[in-house]
């Protein structure tokens, strides 16, 4: 499953720079394009706020 962002993001951009195939798009919620995510997970890894998971 394509990884998710949850409405405790803060749009801070530390996952966007962690993402290696540029599936993180920025807004006053980030989103991931979950066509694109590979679900790698390493932007969940670096999110301060835990804002970040796979999709239910």
């Amino acid at each position: 499953m394509a990884y998710v962002i949850s409405e405790d993001c803060i749009a801070c951009g530390t996952c966007i720079d962690e993402c290696p195939v540029g599936a993180i798009f920025e807004g006053d919620i980030y989103r991931i394009d979950s066509e694109m995510c590979t679900e790698c997970g390493t932007c969940a890894d670096v999110c301060p706020t835990s804002a970040i998971h796979p999709e239910a």
